[in-house]
């Protein structure tokens, strides 16, 4: 009996009429933050990142077990964790918080987790929903989820183009 991985390369290939088969991947990425951590995740070809969720942070072990549970029920295959380093490219106390999460959600979760350079990515994410002319109420709910989005898309965009960055 096929594994549900190979029956939904399968579909690809009959929706797209080739033979080669696509990997299923699915990234989840993190914006991990003092309140709250933002959440992404990609479409199962790997390609796109979409916002999926913000966790308002309790303890730590409560908010692994919210993360492991997203891991789960979306068939994780790596995490991608934002590492806030300083402009300079030196590692401060945010990014030393965010290795300690990224160490225990790869011993916790047995996935592979990423560490990737955040540097500006909540200032971004601020300014395109600052564009998007919405409350600052709205922006505070969604400010974590669409940097978490920007960093995943830029790793996502990394593997399509080593070399790149």
């Amino acid at each position: 009996m096929p594994s549900e991985a190979s029956a939904k390369e399968g579909r690809f290939e009959i929706l797209l009429g080739i033979s080669n088969t696509f990997p299923i991947m699915r990234v989840l990425a993190l914006d991990i933050g003092e309140k709250r951590i933002g959440v992404s995740i990609s479409d199962e070809l790997g390609i796109t990142a979409q916002g999926l969720d913000t966790i308002n942070r309790t303890k730590l072990d409560e908010d692994i077990e919210k993360i492991r549970r997203l891991v789960e029920s979306a068939g994780i295959t790596e995490i991608v964790v934002g590492l806030p380093l300083n402009l300079d490219g030196s590692e401060g106390l945010s990014a030393q918080k965010a290795t300690g999460f990224a160490g225990i959600l790869r011993r916790d979760l047995g996935v592979n987790v990423i560490l990737w350079d955040e540097r500006l990515s909540t200032v971004a994410a601020e300014k395109s929903l600052l564009e998007g002319d919405l409350s600052r109420r709205r922006r505070k709910q969604l400010r974590d989820q669409v940097a978490a989005t920007l960093i995943l898309q830029g790793y996502l965009e990394s593997l399509s183009h080593p070399g790149a960055n």
